[in-house]
């Protein structure tokens, strides 16, 4: 009994340093977040303090400079509390396999036979996706399958819906739940620099030339504009790489890594065109789009890909080869991919035009074309 005993309490042991480290680990996340608070708390100090209160005159200069600076301030920090703390949409129930497919996975030891398993519960889900290697996605360790663009942080520890990246910034991981607070929390903050700066400049200037005293302020005004004009440059950047990103539809990731469709690898493939790429991130409703409000398009797990141009007779053989293709290797996957026509950003738009047996015939001599209308 005694081994029995030493082994428990060694166990235990190992357990334990794992145990702090893990709560060390999630402290010292936060630390980033506690510094950009703390830059933000001082910057709001030598502002409101020290240069409107004490270094402007002009009590209609310092009515103007306040009002917008903390209307500025406010939907910052609004857009970057709700980045903060909004919690990473995961998928839902329908992708996590059922107790008997769960249990037929884990005993078999051939990926072939774990393949078909997985094929077979992935057949009713909306996945048009795969791995390089054309296997389903699977996350072993939330034991699910993955639904598009979605994928598995190692830092939050689950799979997260359109995951774009884990931020240290904002200790959160960005994706569906908070891609838009996100933009609006890079957007404000470029507001909130630009205009500090700006306003700094010419009292910089002047504490620089010595126009003004020495005083207490001349430092905080001096290092304000320093730190407003750095912040500026590299949020800027960031900010435009991102609306790119909103302009063709990609995630950080699959920017890096293309998604990878029955048809092969696509960078665009869920590129709906520029408006409607805007409208799945902000919403249909102009006015909510600059307001750190929930308003994306999609439940985060099913989105539409773009249409293939192609003619009838390329479409019927190619149905044919993937029909016959699915059969061998029973692919789950439809024969086309989710259109734009099954989503409601799309609903007043032409539809796919199907090809009849009759309309097949020739009438005219002139090969017909499938026709896809598609906003720029």
């Amino acid at each position: 009994m005694a081994p029995a005993g030493g082994s428990g309490s060694s166990a235990a042991g190992k357990m334990a340093p794992s145990h702090v480290l893990k709560c060390c680990q999630r402290v010292l996340a936060w630390v980033p977040v506690v510094f950009i608070a703390l830059v933000v708390a001082w910057s709001y100090y030598a502002y409101v303090v020290e240069l409107c209160v004490f270094t402007i005159t002009s009590i209609g200069e310092k009515v103007i400079y306040l009002v917008i600076f903390h209307l500025s301030f406010v939907m910052f920090a609004w857009s970057y509390w709700k980045t903060i703390f909004t919690s990473p949409a995961s998928p839902s129930n329908e992708f996590s396999l059922s107790k008997t497919d769960k249990e037929q996975y884990e005993k078999e030891e051939r990926p072939e036979s774990q393949q078909e398993i997985l094929r077979r519960a992935a057949k009713e889900l909306p996945v048009y996706t795969t791995t390089t290697s054309r296997a389903i996605r699977y996350c072993d360790r939330c034991q699910l399958i993955k639904p598009d663009r979605c994928h598995h942080c190692s830092a939050c520890d689950l799979c997260v819906l359109k995951m774009d990246h884990h931020c240290p910034w904002v200790n959160n991981c960005v994706g569906f739940s908070n891609y838009k607070f996100f933009l609006l929390f890079l957007f404000y903050s470029l507001l909130y620099c630009l205009f500090v700066a700006a306003t700094v400049l010419q009292y910089f200037i002047k504490f620089w030339t010595n126009e003004l005293p020495d005083t207490r302020a001349k430092f905080h005004v001096l290092f304000l504009f320093f730190v407003a004009a750095m912040f500026f440059i590299s949020i800027l950047s960031l900010f435009s790489y991102h609306c790119w990103l909103v302009g063709k539809n990609r995630s950080t990731i699959e920017a890096f890594r293309a998604p990878m469709f029955r048809n092969g690898p696509d960078k665009n493939g869920f590129s709906l065109g520029c408006q409607k790429n805007l409208r799945e991130v902000f919403g249909d409703e102009k006015k909510y789009w600059l307001l750190p409000i929930f308003t994306s398009l999609g439940d985060g797990c099913n989105f539409p890909t773009r249409l293939v141009i192609m003619d009838p007779e390329q479409l019927a053989v190619s149905s044919q080869n993937e029909t016959v293709k699915s059969s061998s290797t029973s692919q789950p996957f439809p024969t086309r991919p989710l259109s734009e026509s099954q989503n409601r950003l799309l609903a007043g738009d032409n539809q796919w035009v199907e090809v009849s047996s009759e309309d097949e015939t020739v009438k005219s001599g002139v090969k017909k074309h499938i026709i896809v209308s598609l906003e720029s």
